[in-house]
């Protein structure tokens, strides 16, 4: 397997975001994109990446490949590649994962590839009443917006309005994100009121994907599982599912 990749910055910041949920991956290589599916230990968020091979200029991949990585080494590595670097990647017949990074010199680093065994991640089947899209950063400021003042956050979506809200013991938060030129809100009813509340911990850490793209597409239900996709065309998909947090009273 030999790949380079056409905009290192997709892989990079991506690895970066993933690891801020996961310490290891497996990263699967078939013969159209390179795929993560990893689940965080608290089994609360599962986070899915894939880039397609046409976001690389050299896929070379012989046959179905599986590279066990612990990403805190991949993402110090990475972290060494310059904007104009070319960025190839490779598994050598020693079972290690090398990383050449080529620009005025060329440095090469090998990581060692873990036997994981952890059990194979399948991502659900989830049914979604609405789909809003927006500006990544619309949704990245409400998000920090409302973590000033809780740990959880309650999204409420009704007729041509989400709203973002957050009660701490003493303080407030309250956003109000209409359908514009900028957010698109489509609901399967239009009368339906949805309700979820989530972790603002978790979501803080997926919200920095708006690196990668500066579209998000975001899905819940009520009391249901919330979904993030940000998408680059005929590049990347750097997908999230976060659990609900159900109330008890």
């Amino acid at each position: 397997m030999k790949l380079v990749l056409a905009e290192p910055k997709y892989f990079k910041d991506s690895m970066s975001i993933i690891s801020e949920l996961v310490s290891e991956v497996k990263i699967k290589v078939g013969k159209d994109a390179l795929e993560v599916v990893a689940m965080d230990p608290a089994n609360v968020a599962m986070v899915v990446f894939k880039l397609l091979s046409s976001g690389f200029t050299k896929y070379e991949v012989k046959e179905h490949v599986e590279i066990g990585l612990n990403l805190n080494n991949l993402k110090q590595v990475l972290r060494r590649a310059n904007s104009d670097d070319i960025v190839s990647l490779e598994t050598t017949d020693d079972s290690k994962f090398k990383i050449e990074l080529k620009g005025n010199t060329t440095r090469s680093f090998s990581l060692p590839i873990l036997d994981l065994d952890e059990k194979e991640q399948r991502v659900p089947e989830l049914s979604f009443p609405l789909t809003i899209t927006t500006q990544a950063s619309v949704l990245a400021q409400a998000i920090d917006d409302v973590s000033v003042v809780a740990e959880s956050v309650t999204f409420l979506c009704e007729k041509d309005h989400l709203f973002i809200k957050a009660e701490g013991d003493l303080s407030k938060a309250f956003i109000d994100i209409h359908s514009d030129d900028v957010t698109a809100i489509k609901v399967d009813k239009a009368d339906a009121k949805f309700k979820a509340k989530y972790s603002l911990e978790y979501l803080k850490k997926m919200i920095s994907a708006g690196k990668v793209s500066d579209k998000v597409s975001l899905h819940f239900n009520t009391d249901y599982p919330l979904k993030l996709e940000y998408k680059v065309t005929d590049r990347l998909l750097l997908s999230f599912i976060l659990a609900p947090r159900v109330d008890n009273d």
